[in-house]
């Protein structure tokens, strides 16, 4: 019986021959799927192409009027008559327009930054969903085997109805937790299905983080100790705050430039029928004489210049605090993860094999040998936290670097 548990034990701790290999879905393929399939990305573009046209028509003009006249009252004539703004204004709303385009450009950059960050924490988040379902699996097999074993040791009256009744419970526990990782990792792929545009597809990475030789490697946490917040402004948030101020810019001065006198141009006929040249030229000016009304909206334009500037100050101020934290919490994690390469999964693999000797050996009570195979899987939850907590703030960092 004992030999029987044995080889259950090293069959689900990995220790056994290995099983088959499973289908890995790259995170390079399912990053081009969800940046192809994202709404977002399609809003994004949309709006760009609608900058894009607007820019086109920066240069607008009034219709123009067309009027009906009698010079002498004799006769109908027909006239034409156009109002230009100043040169200055057709300028300043080209600039504006290729300004917009600049900022939609920025916003599309953002959105793309944001679906890939997304995308790669629901992969994540599956990898590390697969990883524990398959650990409380083989945890699971386990303590099934232990308490069908406890059940035939109890009625040969080798083992007291304690340990009958607690290795029962170990395996209901267990069976209860795999249930909550099958959810789990179902919840997983579904986000990562929706990102992909197909929500109902059964997708897998295959990736076992319950391996020592999937940990992370130690180079970013190189990069992250010499790295500072001015590495924000590369990111495409900072560069979109600082666009927005140039929009703004650009607005204050179309609608100063609007102060300024307009043309007026027109075709028309002021004389006697018999008139050698039936339509004249007519040129004037049009002069802001309702000033005060666009001052307004000059003030307007100050303002909103100035909110712009206060609105990069705060999201430099949030992004700071938000790199931060994911510096802090790699720091804090990469250090468990190597507590847990050089210490943590070694010693689980030590408390395995000697719980293994102990009890063929008899000096173990079956008691101790379930309690200390439960606090070896322990300690490869524990890494999986850890793995988790690790990746979530580099891929924090690269998304606040722009990277």
């Amino acid at each position: 019986m004992k030999r029987i548990l044995i080889a259950g034990l090293l069959l689900a701790l990995g220790l056994g021959p290995a099983g088959a290999q499973q289908l890995v879905l790259p995170l390079d393929s399912v990053l081009t799927g969800a940046l192809r399939a994202s709404p977002l990305l399609r809003q994004s573009g949309e709006e760009r192409r609608e900058q894009e046209a607007l820019r086109r028509g920066s240069f607008s003009l009034l219709n123009p009027g067309l009027t009906v006249e009698s010079p002498t009252g004799e006769f109908f004539t027909l006239g034409v008559q156009q109002l230009f703004d100043f040169p200055t204004v057709y300028t300043r709303q080209a600039r504006v327009g290729r300004a917009q385009v600049e900022l939609a450009d920025r916003s599309l950059a953002v959105a793309r930054a944001g679906v890939r960050r997304d995308v790669r924490l629901a992969y994540l988040a599956l990898q590390v969903a697969e990883a524990r379902q398959q650990q409380l699996r083989s945890q699971d097999s386990l303590l099934r085997t232990l308490a069908t074993a406890s059940e035939r040791l109890f009625a040969a009256g080798e083992v007291d109805y304690l340990q009958r009744v607690s290795t029962a419970a170990e395996s209901r526990q267990a069976s209860n937790r795999v249930q909550q990782a099958e959810a789990d990792r179902r919840a997983a792929q579904r986000r990562l299905g929706l990102l992909l545009g197909r929500p109902t597809a059964d997708l897998a990475t295959g990736t076992d983080l319950s391996r020592p030789a999937n940990l992370p490697s130690q180079a970013p946490l190189a990069l992250i100790d010499v790295a500072d917040t001015a590495q924000l402004r590369g990111s495409p948030q900072w560069a979109l705050y600082t666009q927005n101020i140039e929009v703004s810019r650009q607005n204050l001065r179309l609608a100063r430039a609007r102060n300024l006198p307009g043309l007026s141009l027109g075709y028309i006929n002021q004389g006697p029928r018999e008139t050698p040249q039936i339509q004249r030229l007519q040129a004037g000016l049009t002069l802001p004489v309702f000033f005060f009304l666009n001052r307004s909206r000059t003030q307007a334009a100050e303002a909103r210049l100035r909110a712009a500037t206060a609105q990069r100050e705060a999201a430099a101020l949030e992004q700071n605090s938000q790199y931060q934290q994911a510096l802090a919490d790699a720091r804090k994690f990469g250090a468990s993860l190597r507590y847990y390469q050089e210490t943590g999964l070694p010693q689980a693999v030590t408390i395995i094999r000697t719980a293994q000797r102990l009890f063929q050996a008899g000096e173990v009570s079956y008691y101790l040998f379930v309690q200390s195979v439960n606090q070896a899987f322990q300690i490869r939850t524990d890494y999986l936290d850890a793995v988790r907590g690790y990746q979530e703030a580099l891929i924090q960092l690269n998304y606040l670097q722009g990277q």
